[in-house]
């Protein structure tokens, strides 16, 4: 009697960690850090635990991974939002909202980000606060080519309130669930933007 299952489809090692990042974004969201288990992620997969063990090494490993992925896709999207706008002003707004649609895309695994309780101590707070840098970072390089007369520590100092508003904001929306992407970008504008284009202007930031 011939066999007519069908053939299981065979992954290439990039699609089968992009699955297993998937699911464990999933686990620790859900669970924490701490509670997540690879058996946990193993089975959501479909896989056995020592195919996670071959891809990433432990479960630190696996977190490390999950938040080096978010950092990068967060980087790409607010790049493109920025690029695509007509004013200082539309390139703030623009960022905003790529921002917490970053965050929606990724449903609650998006607490990986800045639910520190979810995380553990060590390597992967080191890799959360490189998220934070290298938003810093690219906000100052934003400000900077707006306004190239600007004194570099103001515009630090404003990507900084940047980023940490929009850290906040996002937290306050999680938790509420009833504030959306465009709602939280006009707040943010309202404080952010108002204060800061009184500062800026084409030629520069006043000193």
């Amino acid at each position: 009697m011939d066999d007519k299952r069908p053939a299981r489809r065979r992954y290439s090692r990039a699609e089968r960690e992009r699955q297993i990042l998937d699911a464990a974004a999933e686990v620790f969201a859900e669970r924490g850090y701490h509670a997540a288990s690879m058996d946990a992620v193993a089975e959501r997969v479909g896989v056995t635990k020592p195919v996670l063990y071959d891809h990433f090494g432990s479960k630190e490993g696996l977190l490390l991974a999950c938040i080096a992925r978010a950092r990068q896709e967060l980087l790409t999207v607010t790049s493109k939002a920025v690029a695509a706008a007509s004013s200082q002003e539309d390139m703030v707004r623009r960022g905003f909202r790529a921002f917490f649609d970053f965050l929606d895309s990724q449903g609650g695994s998006w607490t990986l980000l800045y639910e520190g309780a979810t995380t553990p101590v060590g390597a992967a707070l080191e890799a959360l606060e490189d998220i934070r840098r290298q938003q810093t970072e690219f906000v100052v390089g934003l400000l900077g080519l707006q306004a190239p007369g600007a004194d570099p520590r103001r515009l630090e100092g404003y990507a900084q309130v940047i980023v940490g508003a929009s850290e906040r904001l996002a937290l306050w929306r999680g938790r509420r669930g009833d504030i959306s992407a465009d709602e939280a970008t006009e707040y943010l504008m309202d404080m952010v933007w108002t204060g800061m284009a009184g500062k800026m202007d084409r030629g520069g930031a006043r000193q």
